[in-house]
């Protein structure tokens, strides 16, 4: 079975609720149907489909934000919250 296409919103819209140092802060849903990024009531809401064992859900949500900025998985660092939903990111300078 194929993997839906995943609609994600502008990178610009993302950089935009980064601060001055590139961070930006998540919510995610681990164990989610459809893998999503949103922007809702200015916050960055992630779900995946990844469980919450072993860091899945945290690697598969650097890679979600990374296609949602068009650069690769290992240019978005995670600053903290590896078990945590809320997470703290660090972006890529834009280019």
């Amino acid at each position: 079975m194929a993997r839906p296409k995943v609609e994600l919103p502008d990178a610009g819209a993302i950089r935009a609720l980064a601060d001055a140092d590139g961070r930006l802060a998540v919510r995610v849903t681990p164990g989610a149907r459809e893998e999503t990024v949103a922007i809702v009531d200015g916050r960055v809401l992630v779900k995946v489909r990844a469980k919450p064992e072993d860091g899945k859900a945290t690697t598969a949500v650097l890679s979600l934000v990374a296609a949602a900025l068009g650069v690769a998985a290992s240019r978005v660092e995670l600053l903290r919250g590896a078990t945590s939903r809320e997470k703290l990111l660090r972006l890529p300078p834009a280019a």
